[in-house]
């Protein structure tokens, strides 16, 4: 009796110690947001130069940022693939199998030779590369989120949600506090272009150290055990043998719904990151005006605007497991849409007005990005969770991050200096989710394992 009854209790305890589940949730999405980052910013600084030398300024950033935005492209095919073995084979492999993916094409950008050496071979490579980049979070995120979700104890599960969230500011403070040191170390006499030295070699730094960060990853995922969620599916027999088929078949509203749920937060999330970061370094008296900051000045304010996107992500959480994830971000969703129209008298009004507005942003970033991370899991049933909440994720990124930076460029030139029209697009995608979520209906209470 002693015997099956300690069985029993062997069966129904927890998986994974919390602190295992925070830890391998946090540090997976912080290595995958460092890489993400890393290319960005590079992306800005770097790549129009070395891999695009059109001899337009402009025409070589739009370039860089359409390479950028091929990863969103890649990253529903990642979705898919990842969500297939996810859903059939388990969280845990694959989870390694991302964030290898991820780390392997991170560390060759770091040695890809440039435009000046092969030619056009140059940017084909990096092309490829950066898909390879995009394929993997198509399936790191998801997986990430399912670990913290269906690990979470009752009534906890939007704030374990958002510590793989948490990732995001933390993987843009780890790289960006690499590039600036870089930066410091190899100078520049011009504040709009980087050093010399900077062109050569330093910029591929912070890729080749993507190698350090994912050995740590690897070392904490290959630690975890399955999740209670998935093993009970097993058990049970439920395993789909095509998850996409099914959930096509039988979630479809699901999918629309989740994926217009996340289309603010991707646009607002690149136009402060990748899109700010353009427009804070453009000379004041450009062709197509900017703030005129230099590097390391907006960079630093940046990070201390990041800094509230990682407070209010946490904060999220208990917000959105006391009220519900969608009141929680109808209102959020809300305060984005009126933001977008501040633009113009927040940017307008000198340091105090520029800092008020990355402030803002980023605030209202972590206050919508932290509830996804509990929200998309609980739309879908655990057989079909790692590929349902895959693919809104990342279709997501299409609508909204693929085509956000070169949008906002082009809106930017159309208003010949003026960020009012950028800001008019971020309201207009903040309406959309916010139809979507009066659509909605609420999560908090779904059963996780069911």
């Amino acid at each position: 009796m002693q015997s099956t009854t300690a069985s029993i209790q062997a069966v129904e305890a927890p998986a994974n110690p919390r602190s295992r589940v925070i830890f391998a949730s946090l540090i997976g999405t912080t290595v995958e947001f460092y890489d993400f980052y890393v290319y960005a910013t590079a992306a800005v600084l770097v790549f129009p130069h070395l891999f695009f030398p059109t001899g337009n300024e402009t025409t070589a950033l739009l370039s860089s940022f359409a390479v950028f935005g091929a990863a969103m492209v890649a990253r529903p095919l990642g979705a898919v693939f990842f969500g297939h073995l996810g859903d059939r084979r388990g969280r845990k492999t694959t989870l390694v199998g991302a964030l290898l993916t991820m780390g392997i094409a991170t560390f060759l950008i770091g040695l890809l030779p440039t435009y000046a050496t092969v030619g056009w071979a140059a940017p084909a490579l990096l092309v490829v590369l950066r898909l390879a980049q995009g394929f993997a979070l198509g399936g790191e995120w998801s997986g990430a989120a399912l670990v913290a979700t269906e690990n979470a104890p009752a009534g906890k599960r939007a704030v374990f949600g958002t510590f793989p969230q948490l990732g995001a500011p933390l993987g843009f403070i780890i790289a960006n506090g690499l590039f600036l040191a870089i930066a410091a170390l190899l100078p520049s006499g011009d504040p709009s272009r980087p050093s010399a030295a900077f062109l050569e070699w330093g910029w591929r730094i912070p890729f080749l150290f993507s190698a350090v960060m994912v050995v740590v990853g690897l070392w904490v995922r290959l630690n975890l055990v399955e999740s209670a969620a998935f093993e009970k599916t097993v058990r049970r027999g439920r395993v789909t043998k095509l998850p996409l088929a099914t959930v096509f078949r039988t979630h479809g509203k699901e999918l629309v719904l989740g994926t217009f749920y996340m289309l603010a937060t991707y646009v607002l999330f690149y136009l402060m990151t990748t899109f700010s970061l353009s427009y804070g370094r453009a000379a004041a008296d450009g062709p197509v005006p900017g703030l005129g900051y230099d590097y390391t000045s907006f960079v630093l304010m940046m990070i201390v605007g990041v800094v509230f996107f990682g407070i209010f992500t946490l904060l999220s959480g208990p917000w959105a497991d006391r009220w519900g994830r969608r009141r929680t971000l109808i209102w959020v969703t809300l305060a984005i849409a009126a933001f977008g129209l501040l633009w113009v008298p927040m940017l307008s009004a000198g340091f105090l007005g520029v800092m008020a507005w990355l402030i803002l942003g980023f605030s209202l970033m972590g206050m919508t990005f932290g509830p996804m991370g509990a929200l998309l899991p609980e739309l879908f049933p655990a057989n079909l969770r790692y590929t349902g909440s895959g693919i809104s994720y990342n279709v997501s990124s299409i609508l909204g991050a693929a085509v956000a930076p070169f949008i906002a460029v082009a809106l930017w030139r159309a208003g010949e200096g003026s960020p009012f029209w950028v800001g008019v697009y971020l309201s207009m995608m903040a309406v959309l989710t916010l139809i979507s979520l009066l659509l909605g209906t609420e999560t908090k209470d779904v059963d996780i394992e069911a």
